[in-house]
């Protein structure tokens, strides 16, 4: 197998010459890219196993960057992790609102990165292969490799929180989640932090199941549970 080649968008010139030194000792091939404009150019122009991106870049912004990634029909499945110093919840929930795979605030050490990099590489080899878990309720099927929700023999289409979040629930079917504990999980976000983000996301899962959504239950005071079949409601 050969060595992947991760592509780098980064305009810090010396962060990205030590990533750089760092991909190469754990064994990766790289190319730089000090702004979002040159990184779609050399997208265009050769086959990456993977993307480091930055949010704060010089014209185009990282999220723009990869919004134009997902939107594009042979560069939507790029994996994308993105290396910021914004570290804010917003910014963690938009970046996996467009797409990305993974988040990680600067300052980090090397030895996480180059964790985060093989998690989503293998993650990636596996999706490639048709090698996966497929969780089932009722006449709902949820390809978690393969990124694919199916409801009646129907697709159904989710976002990229939504699809872990319903996965959230389906891998601890009958037990109840609070919503600090799926903020934590999903999106991670710091169990800390008070927002209503998952009220509206759990709010969209239910309408886009239909009858099945309905097997989504709220627990009061605490979060929500997915039934389990036959449950009394």
């Amino acid at each position: 197998m050969s060595e992947p080649l991760i592509l780098v968008v980064e305009d810090d010139e010396n962060l990205a010459k030590l990533l750089g030194y760092n991909l190469e000792r754990a064994g990766y091939k790289h190319h730089l890219c000090a702004t979002g404009e040159d990184a779609l150019e050399q997208l265009a122009r050769r086959t990456f196993d993977l993307m480091l991106l930055d949010i704060m870049l010089p014209g185009i912004d990282g999220f723009e960057v990869c919004r134009k990634i997902r939107e594009h029909q042979l560069l939507k499945d790029l994996p994308i992790i993105m290396l910021t110093a914004k570290g804010e919840e917003i910014d963690k929930v938009l970046g996996f609102e467009l797409g990305i795979d993974d988040y990680v605030v600067k300052p980090f050490s090397p030895r996480e990165l180059n964790l985060r990099i093989r998690a989503v590489l293998k993650r990636d080899r596996r999706q490639r292969a048709g090698i996966g878990e497929v969780l089932n309720a009722g006449a709902l099927d949820v390809d978690i490799t393969r990124h694919q929700v199916t409801l009646n023999g129907k697709t159904v289409v989710l976002t990229l929180m939504e699809f872990k979040l319903l996965v959230a629930l389906l891998k601890r079917r009958g037990q109840a989640q609070s919503r600090e504990m799926l903020l934590s999980d999903v999106w991670d976000v710091d169990r800390s932090i008070n927002t209503r983000t998952i009220d509206t996301h759990i709010t969209r899962l239910r309408e886009k199941l239909g009858e099945t959504g309905k097997m989504i239950r709220t627990v009061r005071g605490l979060g929500y549970k997915f039934d389990e079949p036959g449950e009394d409601r």
